[in-house]
């Protein structure tokens, strides 16, 4: 399944909490009928599914949203505790990343395009011709 493995690739990047496809956690509070992605002549009306249908791309684009923890090393100390149990203080000096956003765009971006490549050489294996891959 396409929508599976986006997440598990995206899931595999360290700061990386959680994933939504498409209207992802809006989906629940949505009736079916509203859920729904109706087809049109034109194309679907709207992109709740993100591009996927029953783990297959339908050809819409694909629309997955990334959930980043913050970077936990903060200047400010913090209580925990050592490798005896004991309790004690931990400080972080020195310079570090205040936010990850800068370098996750692109990080999730190359695991996605990796994914895509993947189902596509898929199918090219399996006898599917849907022409030159590029």
């Amino acid at each position: 399944k396409l929508d599976a493995d986006i997440a598990k690739a995206m899931m595999s990047i360290g700061a990386v909490k959680a994933v939504e496809i498409g209207a992802g956690i809006l989906a629940p509070e949505m009736t079916g009928f509203e859920n729904n992605d109706p087809l049109t002549p034109k194309g679907f009306a709207s992109n709740h599914s993100g591009g996927i249908l029953a783990g297959i791309s339908n050809g819409d684009e694909i629309v997955a949203r990334v959930h980043v923890k913050p970077i936990p090393s903060i200047l400010k100390p913090q209580e925990t505790l050592t490798d005896k149990g004991l309790p004690t203080i931990v400080s972080t000096k020195g310079r570090h990343d205040i936010c990850a956003i800068p370098r996750i765009n692109m990080v999730c971006e190359s695991m996605l395009a990796l994914v895509l490549t993947d189902h596509i050489l898929r199918q090219k294996t399996i006898g599917e011709n849907f022409g030159p891959i590029f």
